[in-house]
């Protein structure tokens, strides 16, 4: 199970992202910390899913499962819009 600072290094990391990035730089940046809390959001749930597997049914299992797909998926969507936002091609 994530200890407890684990998420509340999480909070403060998601808690110091700037505000609305103003140009295609400050986007980029905005976007990876997105990415990085996404990827840390992630390990968190999957170590909670294997922590309370033992004493949980098999709904909750499933719960946590998906919540642990839905965390990674993000993770692969921040990616193609870093991706996306890094390559310039389009420019405004």
């Amino acid at each position: 199970m994530p200890a407890p600072s684990e998420v509340e290094a999480l909070v403060r990391e998601v808690r110091a992202l700037p505000g609305p990035p103003a140009d295609r730089a400050e986007a980029v940046r905005y976007l990876a910390g997105l990415k990085r809390v996404a990827a840390r959001w992630a390990e968190i749930l999957d170590e909670a899913q294997e922590a309370a597997a033992p004493f949980t049914g098999p709904r909750a299992e499933a719960a946590l499962q998906l919540a642990f797909r839905r965390a990674e998926e993000s993770y692969v969507e921040l990616e193609v819009a870093l991706q996306d936002c890094g390559a310039e091609l389009y420019p405004r």
